[in-house]
């Protein structure tokens, strides 16, 4: 969703032997790509619903506030339903969340590189700012990670540090052996304050080979025919 320079935290990122990943925009389709089906439920332009999210006054603070744990689901939907009416939208806020979930299609290459990665004994961490209950439904978390860091649930967000600290030393890791994968580049420059590796997700094509050579994974085994 960003574009990089070369002074980019990803520029440079060499071997690691831990991973963190984000989830929405990362394991699922493009945040936007949900957010434009939102809008079009809603009535909206394609890109209208992301719009009002990023600049309305009241939507973004009350996502502030829920993705910090301070602003339940409910709370969130009142507020961005209340932005999206003000924009011309058609919508009822209960719902909103699971609704915007259903349009997060997982993303089966780059879930297949998570499982491929603990099953070669890499650590990973997933590390999310958090979208509602609903966000995360359709995959198995304990079945994916080795440790879930929720924003909502530690209280702090990306891009702040701490969040990354939270994630390394609860898998028992330093930062420095770390690679984050996110779609933000703003996330990405706030975990290489601490020293940790990043690589902007923009198709699992691009990012599943990179992170492989990171992890020095071993070669997938080939599907029987």
């Amino acid at each position: 969703m960003t574009t990089t320079s070369p002074d980019s935290p990803q520029a440079d990122a060499g071997p690691a032997s831990a991973l963190l990943i984000d989830f929405g925009g990362v394991l699922t389709a493009p945040i936007s790509a949900a957010f434009g089906a939102l809008g079009a439920d809603a009535g909206l332009a394609p890109d209208e619903a992301l719009r009002v999210l990023a600049t309305h006054e009241g939507a973004r603070a009350a996502l502030s506030e829920h993705e910090t744990g301070r602003l339940d689901d409910e709370g969130f939907e009142d507020a961005f339903a209340a932005a999206l009416v003000e924009a011309g939208g058609i919508v009822e806020p209960r719902g909103l969340l699971a609704a915007l979930a259903t349009h997060m299609d997982l993303d089966e290459p780059m879930i297949e590189l998570v499982r491929q990665a603990r099953a070669a004994g890499v650590p990973v961490a997933l590390v999310s700012n958090s979208l509602g209950r609903d966000c995360y439904a359709r995959v198995d978390l304990d079945e994916l990670f080795d440790v879930t860091v929720i924003s909502a649930q530690v209280g702090v967000r990306k891009p702040s540090r701490e969040i990354y600290r939270i994630a390394c030393e609860r898998l028992g890791v330093d930062p420095t052996e770390c690679v984050l994968v996110d779609d933000l580049e703003h996330n990405l420059v706030g975990a290489a304050r601490l020293g940790i590796r990043g690589v902007l997700h923009r198709t699992a094509d691009e990012t599943v080979p990179r992170i492989r050579e990171v992890l020095s994974l071993p070669a997938p085994t080939p599907t029987a025919r």
